[in-house]
């Protein structure tokens, strides 16, 4: 449910990412609802390459910072991706894709460091790496340019019959959406493909103006609660991970090969998951917030448990259920804030979601050192305490949905 140093946790932007960064995500995701998925995707795809092409060419300290600048500006590639192809999918396949797309990124983020750390220590082997790097990103480009996103874009209206019938889930995300702030109706129009747009022109300021009333619409909408939630389970994660190393060590004299065998195992049950992760969604009959629910009263159980746990096995169980459940967890928050952003607005609330996490990955390091002065098991243990509270904020906003459908359920 969030990006956890784990590769299993791990969502979206998996690298650590500077408070600078937190604007620029939502900045991002508002200029890609914009200007196009597409394009914007291109952008900074190009961008990440030359600027990864240019740190394998780096001589010196100041162009070593210069090759950094474009990678830390445009580096929300797997943000876009994610509202791209909320664009090519229709609502009800949305968490079976996601699912994937989070099993993919779990599986490069395995592979990534154990490649590069092989690479890195041959003769040149930095600059090997970054031009391979810069390779990749000119491929995923070329990749994008070719695609037929316009040809491709789901029409609501085609499938709207099959939408209509999963469950009132699709009522539920409706009036979620509600409490959206309607801003700039005059600056939307409906294409022939049925999709809402806004209407552009080629002008700069053009598109800063709408990206700045995107943002302003996030901010003055209701839909805090959702990224509350979202907060408080990625602190609650990054907490449990935070000292996971030096606490399976110290608490079961454990070894550096097994606790990195724990932390392997548990980005492959992450991976795993993702796999799943549509067909859970399903069991439940799309009932996302459900299944969000149970997945963090799951999380918390699961940090109780490891924080008394008394024995390697119980590690075991933990990072088993916990791999799961944070997986399923971060595919169910992330479909929600792709239902209630509308198909307008969804870059801007993937952004503002990752925007969430980026700060309780600040605060994470802090608050985990503090609570170690305590106990090593204290960071665990405030992790379950976060936990409990999404869980409690999750049951309200669940309770409010039901009572709203049973209302309109009445009157009809």
């Amino acid at each position: 449910m969030t990006d956890c140093p784990q590769p299993s946790m791990v969502e979206n932007s998996k690298d650590s990412q500077p408070s600078a960064k937190k604007f620029l995500l939502i900045l991002v995701g508002s200029w890609s609802d914009v200007a196009g998925r597409q394009k914007v995707l291109l952008i900074t795809l190009v961008l990440c390459g030359f600027s990864y092409g240019l740190l394998g060419i780096s001589s010196s300290i100041p162009l070593l910072i210069l090759a950094r600048i474009p990678t830390g500006i445009f580096k929300h590639t797997q943000s876009i991706s994610k509202a791209l192809l909320s664009d090519l999918i229709p609502e009800y396949e949305r968490p079976n894709v996601m699912g994937r797309f989070s099993a993919a990124s779990s599986v490069g983020f395995i592979l990534g460091p154990v490649l590069s750390g092989y690479l890195v220590e041959l003769d040149g082997g930095f600059y090997t790496t970054s031009f391979i790097c810069s390779f990749i990103f000119f491929v995923n480009a070329g990749v994008v340019w070719t695609l037929p996103y316009k040809a491709r874009l789901y029409t609501p209206t085609k499938e709207l019959h099959l939408t209509t019938e999963v469950n009132c889930e699709t009522e539920c995300a409706t009036l979620q959406k509600e409490k959206v702030k309607n801003h700039s109706t005059k600056s939307v129009i409906t294409t022939a493909n049925g999709v809402a747009r806004h209407k552009t022109s080629n002008s700069v300021w053009s598109q800063c103006t709408l990206v700045g009333h995107n943002i302003k619409g996030l901010i003055h909408s209701n839909l805090w609660d959702v990224f509350l939630v979202r907060f408080l389970m990625a602190l609650a994660n990054l907490l449990y991970y935070s000292n996971f190393y030096l606490a399976v060590e110290e608490r079961f004299n454990a070894p550096p090969r097994l606790i990195g065998y724990l932390i392997s195992y548990g980005g492959i049950i992450g991976a795993l998951s993702g796999l799943i992760a549509g067909s859970v969604i399903g069991l439940y009959n799309r009932k996302v917030i459900l299944l969000l629910l149970h997945s963090g009263i799951l999380t918390c159980c699961t940090m109780v448990m490891y924080s008394v746990a008394s024995s390697i096995q119980v590690v075991l169980l933990c990072s088993t259920v916990l791999g799961f459940s944070t997986t399923i967890g971060r595919v169910c928050i992330t479909d929600m804030e792709l239902s209630q952003g509308g198909q307008q607005a969804r870059g801007t609330m993937i952004g503002a979601g990752q925007s969430v996490t980026a700060v309780a990955r600040i605060l994470a390091p802090l608050f985990s050192g503090i609570v170690q002065e305590f106990s090593v098991c204290g960071p665990p243990r405030l992790g379950a305490a976060l936990a409990l509270l999404a869980v409690l904020l999750m049951a309200s906003i669940h309770s409010k949905l039901n009572k709203t459908t049973d209302a309109k359920s009445k009157l009809h």
